[in-house]
């Protein structure tokens, strides 16, 4: 019997479970406290508790997550993304334990998991990428000569990074100490790890991804680009297929998809991974990383595609999946991420959902794992819902965009005299206005657009008052205490930014 444990949580476990069932597999699902009640753990055929909601001692446990396979009968882990998807030492332990791992091998990870191997890797094979330093810096007098060789603005970038954290934008040389100070803390406290390295900083960047399907021994296809140029704290928020500026230079496309299968079957990479690119306003493009796991935003390539990533994950996993020719591509996809967030500061805001209402209606897809009742916990990413469409042109998936976001209600519980309770907030008024903005709608997606575009974070209605300010404030300065001690003590953050911000909420009570 095949079975399958996913070593994750939310809407990811679920859309994995839904995937899995369908091919016959039995599905295990993990939880922690915080998720003891959650729809991932209802919703496959077996759940096995893992320990406390703090990640490190739940999710990212990976003795308690291989006990949990073992004791199931489960053949295969799922890791979805995040967690444990991209930590060669847990593929490792999978094998010892006879357990096969959905995703590439350990060495894979290694080569192209770890930023400086990854350059290494690609410039060996004659893969542009950004011009900057090859390895770690070892100070600021190093990170100093590096920016001046290949001119300001520069980019501050961890090597265990991920999400924009440890990352930093430098225009001149008086700011680098400080820059790289502050970088190296928060990836310490980040990923436990204050290694930086240096990129030169494109003007008029696009961030543009082509997704990958390797068997492991050589063999590679391309399953087309993703543009996520639109991004809050160097975090996606808007992904979309085809991207805007490859229409412009449809040669550049062919060229990148083409790098893409060459590292991936130069490597070889198996299962679903995806090469990050920067692309300039004249149609250049510079290798940034790979990541060696599914993408938060795949369902954008499943529906130009018309395949199932996580279907070929599993066959490929259990000896059923052969390379063929690159799946074509049809009309035009857009995701976005619906967050507990505030929508001006994008600070996590989380709490209780008491209404939720998705979206319906013809090439509409809303993956979540929310229901009325549900807590946006403390500890983990404060997403709510991926909400993504499709259209036979890119105006049609913009339209279907706007009215389904329309559609969706998303708020906290009331009083007897409608007054919200609880610190619940939402990106949605956000996104309803991105979807409308005429750069977006011009396709001029370029990665400082939300910067540009004031507009976008200004809600008069919903202005941050006096106490939402010093909560903020506060917030902040507890984080930054945090990742001090972290630094300096080596010992890890005991409390997740999300858990700092719901902590100051108790200042809204005066």
């Amino acid at each position: 019997m095949k079975k399958v444990l996913i070593a994750n949580r939310g809407e990811i476990a679920i859309r994995i479970a839904r995937t899995a069932k369908a091919l016959g597999f039995k599905t295990v699902a993990v939880y922690s406290e915080a998720d003891r009640f959650s729809e991932h753990a209802k919703y496959c055929d077996q759940a096995v508790f893992i320990g406390e909601s703090e990640p490190k001692k739940s999710y990212l446990d990976a003795e308690k997550i291989i006990a949990a396979a073992k004791s199931t009968g489960a053949g295969f882990i799922h890791p979805g993304y995040g967690f444990l998807s991209e930590r060669p030492h847990f593929v490792e332990a999978c094998e010892k334990a006879g357990i096969i791992f959905v995703g590439p091998s350990a060495d894979s990870m290694r080569r192209m998991g770890d930023k400086i191997e990854a350059r290494k890797t690609v410039d060996g094979i004659g893969v542009p990428r950004v011009p900057g330093s090859v390895g770690a810096l070892k100070n600021a007098d190093e990170t100093k000569k590096f920016a001046k060789q290949i001119g300001y603005p520069v980019l501050l970038k961890a090597t265990a990074g991920g999400g924009g954290k440890g990352m930093r934008r430098v225009d001149k040389e008086s700011e680098i100490e400080s820059a790289l100070d502050g970088a190296s803390r928060e990836a310490l406290g980040a990923f436990g790890d204050g290694a930086m390295y240096l990129e030169k900083y494109i003007l008029e960047p696009h961030h543009v991804e082509i997704q990958v399907f390797g068997d492991g021994e050589g063999g590679a296809i391309h399953c087309g680009e993703r543009e996520c140029s639109i991004q809050r704290r160097h975090q996606k928020v808007w992904e979309e297929s085809p991207s805007p500026i490859l229409n412009q230079y449809p040669k550049t496309r062919e060229k990148m998809c083409e790098a893409a299968v060459k590292i991936a079957s130069h490597i070889k990479y198996a299962g679903a991974g995806t090469f990050e690119f920067i692309v300039d306003g004249e149609g250049n493009f510079y290798f940034l990383e790979m990541n060696t796991r599914l993408q938060v935003e795949h369902p954008v390539t499943e529906w130009v595609t018309g395949i199932d990533l996580v279907s070929m994950q599993l066959k490929l996993a259990n000896g059923e999946f052969k390379i063929g020719k690159a799946p074509e591509t049809r009309g035009s996809s857009i995701e976005v991420r619906i967050y507990a967030e505030d929508p001006q500061t994008f600070l996590p805001a989380p709490g209780t959902l008491n209404t939720i209402t998705a979206p319906g209606g013809a090439f509409i897809r809303w993956d979540s794992s929310m229901t009325p009742g549900s807590e946006i916990s403390l500890f983990y990413d404060p997403m709510i819902a991926k909400l993504s469409t499709w259209g036979e042109t890119r105006e049609m998936a913009i339209a279907r965009m706007r009215i389904a976001l329309d559609e969706v209600r998303l708020e906290p519980p009331k009083t007897s005299k409608l007054a919200q309770t609880g610190s619940l907030r939402t990106n949605l008024t956000f996104l309803k206005k991105l979807v409308r903005n005429k750069d977006v709608l011009a396709g001029n997606t370029t990665t400082d657009l939300i910067a540009v575009n004031t507009d976008l974070t200004q809600d008069r209605s919903s202005d941050v008052t006096e106490r939402d300010a010093i909560s903020i404030a506060l917030t902040q300065l507890l984080l930054d205490q945090s990742q001090s001690v972290e630094a300096t003590t080596g010992k890890g953050v005991s409390e997740s930014p999300w858990g700092l911000r719901s902590r100051n909420e108790g200042l809204r009570s005066w």
